[in-house]
Formats: C-alpha cells, sequence, structure tokens
C-alpha cells in the first residue's frame, strides 16, 4: 500500500509525507512539500504578527530615596502603566540597611499606593535575599 502511495507521488512530482508514524499503520499524506512548508510558515509568521508579547519594565528603588528622586520615578512608572507595560519595582538593601526592612517596606507601600488608580498589584512585595521586589500590572480599561 505504502509503495503504491510513493508510486503516484513520484508520478505526479509529489512527496509522500508521515503525519502520525507511531499508529498502527502509519498514516501518510501525499503533498507538493514545498508548498506545504510555504504554507505553514505564512501561518507560523501570521500567527506571531497577531501575537501580544507583555513587556515588564524594571524600576529600582532605594530604601533612603529622595523625595524628588520617588517623584521622578513615581512619574515614570505612571507614564508605562498609562502605555500598558508591567513595571517591576525592585529595591536593594546594601550594606547595614538589611536591617531596616520597614523603612523600605513604607517606602515601597507609598509606590504602590501612588500608582493604584492606574495599575494593580500583581506580585505583592516581598524580600528574596537582599532584594525586595513587586510587580504592578495595567488595570484593564
Amino acid at each position: 500500500m505504502r509503495r503504491e502511495a510513493l508510486e503516484r507521488a513520484k508520478d505526479y512530482d509529489l512527496d509522500l509525507l508521515c503525519v502520525s508514524p507511531n499508529s498502527n499503520p502509519p498514516v501518510c499524506k501525499i503533498l507538493d512539500y514545498g508548498k506545504f512548508r510555504f504554507e505553514s510558515q505564512k501561518k507560523a509568521k501570521e500567527a506571531k504578527k497577531n501575537q501580544h508579547q507583555t513587556e515588564v519594565k524594571p524600576l529600582r528603588l532605594s530604601p533612603v530615596i529622595d523625595t524628588h528622586d520617588f517623584e521622578t520615578k513615581l512619574k515614570q512608572a505612571r507614564k508605562w502603566l498609562e502605555s500598558n507595560t508591567k513595571v517591576k519595582i525592585d529595591m536593594k538593601f546594601r550594606g547595614r540597611l538589611i536591617t531596616r526592612q520597614e523603612v523600605g517596606k513604607k517606602v515601597m507601600d507609598e509606590f504602590i499606593e501612588k500608582c493604584n488608580d492606574l495599575g494593580i498589584v500583581e506580585k505583592k512585595p516581598n524580600l528574596e535575599g537582599n532584594t525586595m521586589s513587586c510587580v504592578i500590572s495595567p488595570k484593564k480599561k
């Protein structure tokens, strides 16, 4: 049966493509492989074009941040949230600052509170090593 299909495919200058080799009996298709490959690449390109990737922008804060720096970072984060981009906030505790985690938590909570109208907290602030981080995603419109 398979040999007959192969002979028929050669007569019409077509190829034999094994669709399911593990089934009993194996399932094959007679087709023009060049055209099949072109169509599958075209479908893959179209699917990739319609795909939406979410972008995450990083922002680094410090527990002892000045008010102007805080406002500048807040303004940048709000701009990103308005353009439907997630914001990941990292806060590094360097040296002895690791003993003053409550100060960093206070700064992080204030930042989240000021971004509350544009975004929601996707990942709550938690400490991993010496870095406290959280993710804010934009609200659905």
